[in-house]
C-alpha cells in the first residue's frame, strides 16, 4: 500500500506572504493556515462580507486571460496558479488561504517566496490517506495547434513535458523540458521558474493599464536579442520550466495525486483546467480502502473500467 498511496499533509502554523498583483497593482495579504483532514485547498476572501470560502475545484474555475482565477457566486481568487503550484509542489494537501483581495501577488512570478515561507512555518503529517488518480489509457485535449496529452506511467512515477515552441520570429527560442514529480525535485528544478512575456506583450498590457507596477525584474521580458531585459535566466529553458510550474498549479483542481506522464504541447492555464476535468472522469481512483495490495486492484482491464471515475 505505501507504493499507491501516502499520508496527507498541512501546515505545523500559518504562514504569511505579502505582495502585489501583477495584474491589478493592488496590494495584498496571503495567510495559509493549517486545515482538518480531508478539506482540501480552499480560499477564503477574508475582506468580503461573510468571508466567502472557494474551493479548489474545476467547478469553480472562473475564465481570465493569462491566469487561472476561481469564483463562488461574486467573490473570486484570480492569479492563484503560482499559490497552488507551492502547495502541490510541497505535498501540503489541506490548507485555508486566507486573503484581503482578489488578485494573489506576483512577487518574482514564480512559487519560490510562497514555498520559502511555507517551508518555515513546517509541514506535519495528518492521519489520513492522499487519494490518488492513475492515468490507465491515453487521453488528449485540444487541437492541432496546443495540445496536453496524458498517458500511463508503467514505473508509478508523475511526469510532465512541457513543449514551448512560438515560432522561430518569436523572441522565445523553442525549448523542452521533462519533469519528474516529488517535492524535492519541485524545490530544486521548477519552484524559482519565473513568468515571461515579449516585449511587445508588456507593452501591449501597459497600453491597457495593466501591470503598471511590474518590471522586466519581476518577471522575464524577452526583447528582440532573444535575451531578458534587464535580468537573466535561472535556467537555458526557464520558460518551459515555469510552464511546467503552471500546469502542477493548475492540476491541483483535480484534489488527489497524479500517476501518469502528462505531455503538453503549446498548452496553457484553460488546456490544463479542460485536462483536470476530462482526468477526473477518465482515471482510475485509488484510496486505502481499495488498496489491499497492487495486483488485486490492477488485475484486468475490465476491473479497471468499473473502477475508473
Amino acid at each position: 500500500m505505501s507504493e499507491l498511496v501516502r499520508m496527507q499533509h498541512t501546515l505545523a502554523k500559518p504562514a504569511i506572504v505579502e505582495g502585489f498583483g501583477f495584474w491589478s497593482g493592488q496590494d495584498i495579504r496571503v495567510e495559509f493556515h493549517p486545515a482538518r483532514v480531508g478539506s482540501g485547498l480552499v480560499f477564503v476572501r477574508v475582506d468580503l462580507p461573510n468571508q466567502p470560502v472557494i474551493p479548489v475545484t474545476p467547478d469553480c474555475h472562473h475564465i481570465k486571460p493569462r491566469q487561472t482565477s476561481l469564483a463562488c457566486g461574486d467573490a473570486q481568487v484570480n492569479m492563484i496558479e503560482h499559490v497552488t503550484a507551492a502547495l502541490v509542489g510541497l505535498q501540503i494537501d489541506n490548507c485555508e488561504v486566507r486573503v484581503n483581495g482578489a488578485e494573489m501577488p506576483g512577487l518574482d512570478g514564480s512559487s519560490q517566496i510562497f514555498v520559502a515561507a511555507l517551508l518555515k512555518a513546517g509541514i506535519i503529517t495528518q492521519p489520513a490517506t492522499r487519494p490518488k488518480r492513475v492515468v490507465y489509457k491515453k487521453i488528449r485535449v485540444g487541437d492541432d495547434q496546443s495540445w496536453i496529452e496524458a498517458k500511463p506511467s508503467y514505473n508509478g512515477e508523475t511526469k510532465f513535458v512541457y513543449h514551448l515552441d512560438y515560432g522561430n520570429d518569436n523572441p522565445i527560442e523553442p525549448q523542452s523540458y521533462r519533469f519528474v514529480f516529488c517535492p524535492e525535485n519541485f524545490i530544486l528544478q521548477l519552484m524559482s521558474c519565473r513568468t515571461f512575456l515579449t516585449k511587445a506583450e508588456a507593452d501591449q498590457l501597459l497600453a491597457m493599464g495593466l501591470g503598471s507596477r511590474v518590471s522586466p525584474r519581476n518577471v522575464l521580458v524577452f526583447g528582440e536579442n532573444r535575451q531578458p531585459i534587464d535580468n537573466t535566466k535561472l535556467f537555458p529553458d526557464e520558460c518551459a520550466r515555469h510552464k511546467v510550474l503552471d500546469m502542477l498549479g493548475d492540476f491541483s483542481l483535480g484534489g488527489c495525486d497524479w500517476v501518469g506522464e502528462f505531455v503538453a504541447w503549446r498548452s496553457g492555464h484553460l488546456l490544463n483546467v479542460e485536462c483536470v476535468r476530462k482526468l477526473l472522469k477518465k482515471t482510475v481512483f485509488i484510496d486505502s480502502n481499495m488498496v489491499e495490495s497492487h495486483t488485486s486492484t490492477f488485475k484486468t482491464k475490465k476491473e479497471l473500467q468499473v473502477a475508473s471515475g
